[in-house]
């Protein structure tokens, strides 16, 4: 019979983990908008702190620069020279303890030669590298520390080199000079065009266990690119050294790689690949340091590996036009954070992407905007945290009314129903006409059809042309007035467009001058760096709004923190004063007046405590008849959407 085991998932994301919701993140970043964010800043923001329990760009830059101060304290990069010195001075004891006992001139002649040797490590390796060892396990140091100096060479050019040839025989070490060659002439092949996929192929059915890098490179610019930042490793990692141990560390790996009759055949390698990869950082040490000595192969790899970390903290860093996630080398990551750190990043990605395809963004990397879908969430977003501040901070017994608001008072009359109807039904024809069709069945029990419903009629509910007046000037951004104005304009504006269609709703931006603000651009609306306070210009343009719909119940809403401070002169440019000119005031309060003989109470929410402007502000609600309402800032839509509802209940 069949057996099962269960353990932990490690292949990546939880399969059963709930997926993330596009429209919360798409919430997430009308927050930072509202409050005067650019779209494409928001959206890097967002990745940045990460979302959902997705850890973001933030957390993997701080987890990569972790790990690389982690390797920085690791090891010193004189390993080598210190495991040589040790087999040296080994090899040397052992061999005078062979000697002393002997009491003939040829010891006395050796143990002369041993004490004449020079202090450079390098020089005297090259002094005992023809020398006849008495002592068996002299002799056997001194092999070790050869052998040890070739695999240290291989490994800073072949990363796992000194592990793969721990134990290598010379037949390893010949395959590995033939490898070197056939490297050498499959790049000179590719010089003069004449290298294929096919021979690339042959040459890692030879020679691939040499490679163990994961992922394995699938084509010779894959390999060229691992060989070149191996080897520009290498000499980064000579130069961190200081300039004597560069120096003994140079001879000692010169020697090694001429007695194993690869220097010639290395050295031209490493000429091709620089030559392909000039990009590359060739020169330039590291700070590395640590209580253990490095060996040269783990010292190139700590030097490699900082690089690489040095590219993925620039990757995740986005500090550069045109940055995207895109950018990021997903290997990298792997190999830097691991597995979670990638499946993180592939989300975030997949929230990105997302974000674009289910219509919410659009635009390039570089300039991308909110798409009219996004602004209508946003909007929808702002009146539903608008209605849960009015149900919490509001008057008492007042709450959050859901109801669609399409209907006026019962007629009496009633119509057969018609798809879309949104009319209450008529309980009593309906059932009525039921039983009339013969629908009665066994039981009492009535059988409905589509043709048996009727509707109850209504009066006809009447429009309101509304004007909301809201304040851009540099002011409000200094008293971070600013997300909860443009909150205040979207929530309005959703709820009169979802809720009163039937309304014609207008948003009016002032500063200097005053403009009518597109409904697709109020979430990406910045305040202005101008001075001015334009309550005049406001007023005209909501004034020629409510003439187009002059049959329409006028509702006009006005948010400021500052008097007036300019108006259209004669010839239609702004004058600005400051403290206000009396003709700022006179021209303002001349489009009030107008606004009076129109009908259209003034309602003015004051987000300033400022005598001044109180004075003015009262002064218009006398010679208007409108209020003045001086709320909490962060309460200012509750304020704003309740105003407009009484007024418009008013209106039905």
């Amino acid at each position: 019979m069949d057996r099962f085991r269960y353990g932990e998932y490690h292949e990546g994301p939880d399969p059963l983990a709930a997926p993330y919701d596009v429209r919360a993140a798409l919430d997430e970043l009308g927050r930072d908008i509202m409050a005067g964010t650019k779209p494409l800043r928001a959206l890097r923001d967002l990745l940045r702190r990460g979302t959902q329990g997705i850890s973001g760009l933030d957390d993997l830059l701080r987890r990569t620069r972790e790990r690389r101060e982690r390797i920085r304290s690791q090891g010193r990069l004189d390993g080598t020279l210190d495991q040589v010195r040790s087999l040296l001075d080994r090899a040397i004891g052992q061999e005078r303890a062979e000697l002393f006992p002997d009491p003939s001139d040829d010891a006395r002649l050796r143990e002369t030669e041993l004490d004449s040797l020079p202090a450079d490590t390098a020089a005297a390796v090259r002094r005992l590298s023809g020398y006849q060892w008495r002592s068996a396990d002299a002799a056997r140091s001194f092999a070790e520390l050869r052998d040890l100096l070739r695999r240290e060479v291989l490994d800073t050019r072949f990363r796992g080199m000194k592990e793969a040839l721990q134990n290598g025989s010379p037949e390893d070490m010949r395959r590995v000079r033939e490898m070197i060659d056939a490297l050498n002439d499959m790049l000179d092949a590719d010089q003069r065009g004449e290298h294929t996929q096919a021979d690339f192929d042959r040459f890692m059915d030879a020679y691939g266990d040499f490679f163990p890098e994961e992922p394995r490179p699938r084509d010779l610019e894959e390999l060229v690119d691992t060989l070149a930042r191996r080897s520009a490793a290498a000499q980064r990692m000579m130069d961190s050294l200081t300039p004597e141990q560069r120096a003994e560390l140079n001879g000692l790996m010169q020697q090694a790689t001429a007695e194993s009759g690869m220097g010639d055949a290395l050295d031209r390698l490493a000429g091709a690949l620089r030559s392909r990869r000039p990009d590359l950082a060739w020169s330039g040490g590291e700070e590395i340091d640590g209580p253990e000595g490095l060996g040269a192969g783990d010292a190139t790899s700590a030097v490699q590996d900082l690089a690489d970390l040095a590219e993925l903290e620039a990757s995740l860093g986005q500090g550069y036009a045109g940055a995207g996630l895109d950018d990021i080398d997903e290997e990298a990551v792997r190999r830097a954070l691991g597995r979670p750190a990638v499946d993180d990043l592939a989300r975030l990605r997949a929230l990105e992407r997302e974000l674009r395809d289910q219509g919410y963004l659009e635009g390039t990397r570089n300039k991308m905007r909110l798409t009219p879908k996004a602004v209508r969430r946003l909007g929808e977003t702002a009146l539903r945290e608008v209605f849960t501040d009015t149900v919490h901070h509001g008057r008492p017994g007042a709450h959050a009314q859901t109801a669609a608001g399409s209907s006026g008072e019962p007629t009496g009359a009633t119509r057969p129903w018609e798809f879309g109807d949104e009319q209450p039904l008529d309980a009593v024809r309906t059932l009525g006409n039921a039983v009339a069709r013969g629908g009665a069945g066994p039981g009492g029990a009535i059988r409905m059809a589509p043709g048996d419903f009727e509707v109850a009629e209504t009066e006809r509910r009447d429009a309101a042309a509304v004007c909301l007046l809201v304040d851009l000037s540099y002011s409000m951004a200094l008293r971070d007035l600013w997300g909860s104005a443009k909150q205040t304009a979207m929530a309005l504006h959703s709820l009169v467009t979802s809720r009163f269609p039937q309304d014609a709703v207008q948003i009016i931006g002032f500063s200097d001058y005053a403009r009518e603000l597109p409904p697709a651009g109020l979430a990406e609306l910045t305040w202005e760096p101008v001075q001015g306070t334009n309550l005049q210009h406001a007023l005209i343009l909501a004034g020629r709004h409510l003439d187009r719909h002059s049959d329409f119940e006028p509702i006009v809403l006005i948010v400021t923190d500052g008097e007036p401070t300019a108006h259209l002169g004669r010839d239609g440019e702004a004058t600005f004063a400051w403290p206000p000119s009396q003709d700022t005031t006179t021209a303002t309060l001349a489009e009030v007046d107008r606004m009076t003989r129109r009908g259209a109470a003034l309602n003015v929410f004051l987000l300033a405590d400022d005598p001044r402007l109180e004075r003015f502000v009262d002064e218009v609600a006398r010679r208007n008849g409108g209020r003045v309402v001086r709320p909490a800032t962060d309460r200012l839509g509750g304020y704003v959407v309740r105003d407009f509802l009484s007024r418009r209940r008013r209106t039905a």
